[in-house]
């Protein structure tokens, strides 16, 4: 029996009966008094000095209120992380790849702002472009970006232990490669946002985002103006995963032209704008090398990534440190070393998206640990399960195991998958592979340097004393945030979860890092659940006064006050009094204990407005080397997988029948969103594993900018997915609780390729994994190899026959 009434069950989303009537109000269902339609000037070459614009015949062309040039605007360099500023708001000088922005129009309507962006005249001088990570690090490559010589944006070197002295004590020694192509994150909303300004200079950005505080503060920088003079609001999100965590161009050149137009002013990108825009998944290069004794322990990871970053930073610089870092757990590892490098390359710009650095990481590491298995003639479930840190464990690279699930999540798959019975039993053509994986509930550290709090939060009784209302700039964006820290709120109080309702998303309501990083369950809710907790005590204070006790001896749950365990005080006598002296404010005139109302009233009463406000950060984590902040957090989530596939051995073609699926989430808030995020998670997986790639042609120009050519799984491509959901009790979080967004996804790639080696007896090195390239490898008896490409550089793989 649950120790909650409320945690741990399955509630309805708050927002749910909003969405499904279609009554939710996204940004681009907002229409405000005036409003103005903006356009963007993307470039049509990825590479090129701009000698001239003219923006006469756009200026001219009726409806048009503004147009902007870099000359007209701040020459503010901004972007992700302080290290990194490296963004014009319009391009200066030279652009650096198909989709850069030129220029920016409003006007009376989309269709004309769109033509008089076609009326604004660039005289571009090409440069040469370059398209391949490898290439833009050679010797005599053209700088892109000037602020990095040699075209590299970002560089670890890290090692921990002794990796050679660890190599000459090795018995076995796996080496492999994972390449992948860059990726989108192919949410259903393009971002949107709408800005205005009022009549005294304050401006209100209503925009898609995942982290109001953290466009707030870029906007407030860029156009010099107080931080409180910008509020950001966000509305309901379809979806972000990463790429709406960061301001954008879009949303800097909305606030830029309703302030030069004088009106507020939306601008909605097309999917195609979402693509050249992206800050989504990295391309990957990974070659590691692991090594293990005779009996299967772990003794070092030597490992090397490649990144082709695009353009711009954004997130990079976390990303290339994130896909070393994550790969210190949850084995024993003592011994790692890591060099990472992120290049600048004419591309669109790549940044976060769900699993962050780590997934295509994972996707190695875990495969290399059934080589490991294979040469040692152990079963891949037994050498994790030997090399599986425990609970307090501390990794070579200082990441704090507080709890940890993982020898439960992988006993709960290999027994829900039937593993046993069937590895090493299913014929040729069928196979089924385990992988593991783990990932932070929350960045330990905000993105720029600060002493900050990462969320606080404020709860308020209203009048009526029954309704308690949540005041939070967390960002929903369909994960179910807004539910959760209902949840927590109504657990702590005592309240049900009728009672409460929640206002999100918005800087005037507190400050909150936002969606990224799986932090929302953990931070917000620890922020939200210190303001129930004053909320919930000056209302039990002065309840205990009235009755002549101690709070301490009064407790509240569903709704009613009742004695604490062991308590002999008689509420309901008191009730029927309180009910004599006001009647008007009673639930019910019949004899019963006092209501979470009643007492709500009473406290209003004596002390007016019951309000508290909540704040979390994280206590100090992590080593002291360079980049150690990087992969540190209060907890973390992990994962396990078992996949079950066939293969076509004609065709290729790949048939994922079954994902077990188990994660330790510590306490689950709402097991319905626990297992949604676990089954989103799978998804995503799958598609990066078999479908998803970005394709560019020579002149860098992106070839499948839309979803019909961009293939992402539906449905009908879905196995069955078995959800175990595993709670371990999390000391750092709120009841326990720590995140399920992102770890999850870690093993589904590798679980894949495992299963997919069962199947054919190839190691496979180059993702997606095609129907094409499956069917090439089971011809020639060799894959292929992950860093292919064809001639252009466009990143295909390049198959024989």
């Amino acid at each position: 029996m649950s120790r909650y009434r409320v945690l741990g069950t399955r509630a309805p989303r708050l927002d749910a009966a909003a969405k499904a009537t279609g009554r939710a109000v996204y940004t681009d269902d907002i229409t405000l008094p005036g409003m103005l339609h903006g356009a963007i000037l993307h470039s049509p070459v990825a590479h090129a000095r701009i000698k001239s614009i003219d923006t006469t015949r756009a200026k001219a062309l009726p409806g048009v209120r503004a147009v902007l040039t870099a000359a007209d605007v701040p020459k503010m360099l901004f972007g992700v992380s302080p290290a990194r500023y490296d963004e014009n708001v319009l391009a200066v000088d030279k652009v650096l790849y198909v989709g850069d922005e030129v220029a920016a129009v409003a006007a009376v309507d989309v269709e004309t702002a769109r033509e008089a962006v076609e009326l604004i005249e660039v005289d571009y001088e090409p440069l040469p472009l370059v398209l391949d990570a490898r290439e833009a690090l050679a010797d005599g490559a053209p700088q892109i970006h000037p602020l990095y010589e040699g075209n590299i944006s970002a560089k670890v070197e890290q090692e921990f232990g002794d990796v050679d002295a660890a190599r000459e004590k090795a018995t076995v020694v796996c080496s492999g490669r994972l390449g992948s192509e860059m990726q989108n994150a192919a949410f259903l909303e393009p971002q949107v946002a709408i800005a205005e300004f009022d009549v005294h200079g304050n401006l209100t950005l209503t925009t898609s985002t995942q982290s109001v505080h953290y466009i707030q503060r870029t906007v407030a920088m860029v156009l010099g103006v107080p931080v409180g003079k910008v509020r950001v609001v966000k509305p309901a999100v379809g979806g972000g995963f990463g790429p709406k965590a960061s301001c954008s161009t879009m949303e800097l050149l909305t606030c830029l032209l309703a302030q030069a137009a004088r009106k507020p002013v939306k601008i909605a990108f097309t999917r195609e704008e979402v693509f050249l825009h992206s800050r989504a998944r990295h391309k990957f290069l990974h070659d590691m090398t692991l090594g293990a004794d005779a009996k299967g322990n772990l003794l070092f990871l030597d490992h090397e990534a490649l990144l082709d970053g695009g353009a711009y930073t954004s997130f990079g610089i976390a990303t290339v440190y994130y896909a070393g870092s994550l790969l210190g757990g949850p084995y024993k590892l003592p011994n790692m070393r890591y060099s990472g490098m992120r290049s600048v390359t004419n591309k669109p710009t790549c940044g976060a998206q769900r699993g962050h650095g780590g997934v295509i990481a994972r996707g190695l590491f875990e495969r290399l640990l059934d080589e490991v298995a294979e040469k040692l003639n152990m079963d891949p479930v037994e050498l994790r399960l030997q090399n599986m840190m425990s609970a307090g464990d501390v990794t070579c690279n200082d990441l704090n195991m507080s709890s940890l699930g993982m020898r439960e999540v992988i006993e709960a798959v290999t027994d829900g998958s039937g593993w046993k019975e069937k590895k090493g039993q299913l014929p040729k053509g069928h196979g089924i592979g385990v992988a593991c994986g783990f990932f932070v509930s929350g960045a330990g550290y905000p993105i720029y340097r600060s002493e900050t709090f990462h969320s606080t939060a404020e709860i308020k009784l209203q009048e009526d004393g029954g309704t308690v209302l949540v005041r939070s700039a967390a960002a929903d964006i369909g994960q179910g945030t807004d539910t959760a820290l209902a949840m927590i709120a109504a657990e702590t109080i005592g309240v049900e979860l009728d009672q409460v309702r929640v206002e999100s998303g918005d800087t005037d309501l507190s400050v909150d890092l936002g969606a990224y990083s799986s932090r929302q369950t953990l931070m917000s809710g620890h922020a939200v659940r210190e303001a129930a907790e004053k909320v919930r005590d000056q209302v039990l204070e002065v309840v205990a006064r009235l009755l002549g006790v101690t709070a301490k001896d009064l407790r509240i749950e569903g709704g009613l006050v009742l004695p604490g365990e062991g308590v002999e005080v008689d509420i309901s006598a008191y009730r029927t009094q309180y009910i004599k002296e006001h009647r008007g404010w009673s639930d019910n005139p019949a004899e019963g204990p006092l209501t979470f109302r009643e007492a709500s009233r009473l406290a209003f009463l004596e002390l007016g407005t019951i309000v508290a406000t909540g704040n979390y950060k994280p206590p100090i984590l992590g080593g002291k080397f360079k980049g150690a902040a990087v992969g540190t957090s209060p907890a973390y989530g992990c994962s396990a997988q078992v996949v079950e596939l066939s293969v076509d051995l004609e065709t290729g073609q790949i048939s994922v029948e079954k994902v077990t699926d188990a994660h330790d989430c510590g306490q689950a808030i709402n097991l319905t969103s626990v297992e949604g995020q676990m089954e989103g998670s799978v998804s995503m997986g799958l598609g990066e594993a078999l479908f998803e790639q970005v394709r560019f042609d020579e002149k860098g120009v992106c070839l499948n900018a839309n979803l019909a050519d961009y293939k992402i799984p539906t449905a009908l491509d879905m196995p069955t997915v078995g959800c175990i959901v595993v709670e371990t009790n999390e000391p750092n979080g709120p009841y326990g609780a720590k995140e399920v967004g992102e770890g999850a996804i870690m093993p589904t790639i590798p679980a894949v390729l495992n299963a997919l080696h069962d199947a054919t007896g190839i190691r496979f090195e180059k993702l997606p994994l095609t129907a094409e390239q499956i069917a090439s490898a089971l011809r020639t008896g060799e894959p292929v190899p992950a860093d292919s490409q064809n001639a252009n550089n466009t990143g295909f793989c390049k198959i024989d026959g």
